[in-house]
């Protein structure tokens, strides 16, 4: 299964990863809008980012997640209804929306291009 393997303990909080994801699914610079999210914990980083886990799937109504060949877990638009199901159950708060942006939610999809971002090696992209 491909996922975006986390490193809290490198991590920086530079918000480099953030802005790459922003901007490579948004075309702007706004951490709001990041599949992948850095916070604080005390002294420590808190990244929040999409697991695999699947459980979004199965409280999906109309089945618009699924796994792909990689065992990523991804959004189908087309039958997505916007009931944000997915949003209020994911176990790692990693399914995200933005009302102002996208009528849909979105989540991380391990595409890698934070890990390549990263200044720090805080980010990695496990089963390519």
């Amino acid at each position: 299964m491909k996922l975006l393997k986390t490193y809290a303990d490198r991590c920086v909080r530079c918000g480099a990863c953030m802005t790459a994801c922003s901007k490579a699914y948004f075309k702007e610079d706004e951490p709001e809008l990041s599949r992948i999210r850095i916070g604080d914990v005390g002294s420590m980083a808190q990244m929040n980012v999409c697991n695999q886990c699947g459980a979004c799937i199965e409280v999906c109504p109309t089945q618009a997640l699924e796994r792909d060949k990689n065992g990523v877990v991804q959004l189908r638009k087309e039958k997505c209804t916007s009931c944000m199901m997915c949003v209020g159950y994911c176990p790692t708060a990693s399914m995200f929306f933005n009302a102002d942006k996208q009528s849909q939610p979105f989540k991380c999809i391990a595409c890698g291009i934070c890990a390549k971002t990263c200044p720090v090696g805080a980010l990695e992209i496990l089963g390519q």
